[in-house]
């Protein structure tokens, strides 16, 4: 008799998402958005827009949701993480006032390999950010800072 039964094997992602979950990289040139939607498994895509292109990035945001709404025929909202810095904040208020669930991350306080390092930069890459936010929504402690949302919208002033 075996000390233990077979198990299931675990996705590195949940596959049973509640919504489309995307994290944007900002810089001066194109925001990269890479997403995961429900319907499509662990698939992570990825997609850019020329920096500043705030109606191109909602644009996307409203086919990713309609591409999930056709694979699913449910409909989903998207939840969007980043880090805070170049555009981080103008950007959070633009989101919040469309609807949009937005997260700005310190980006020292996410988790990220020691072992590989980047030749250009230490901006922490769209799926290591994604898969932050996957942890931070399924309740997970200590996964990283983000910053209060009241803050950010002038609401408060600590």
């Amino acid at each position: 008799m075996p000390a233990t039964a077979p198990g299931v094997a675990q996705p590195a992602i949940d596959v049973n998402l509640a919504a489309i979950f995307i994290s944007l990289e900002l810089s001066r040139s194109s925001w990269v958005i890479t997403s995961v939607s429900p319907g499509k498994g662990e698939k992570m895509s990825k997609h850019s827009v020329h920096s500043g292109d705030v109606a191109g990035l909602l644009s996307h945001f409203t086919r990713l949701q309609a591409k999930a709404q056709a694979r699913t025929g449910k409909s989903f909202p998207v939840i969007v993480i980043y880090e805070a810095g170049l555009d981080g904040f103008w950007i959070h208020r633009v989101l919040e006032q469309e609807g949009i669930e937005s997260h700005v991350v310190d980006a020292a306080s996410v988790l990220t390999s020691h072992r590989r390092r980047k030749a250009k930069t230490d901006r922490i890459d769209g799926e290591a950010l994604l898969r932050t936010l996957l942890a931070y929504k399924r309740g997970e402690p200590r996964v990283c800072a983000a910053y209060c949302s009241a803050r950010l919208s002038g609401l408060c002033r600590t």
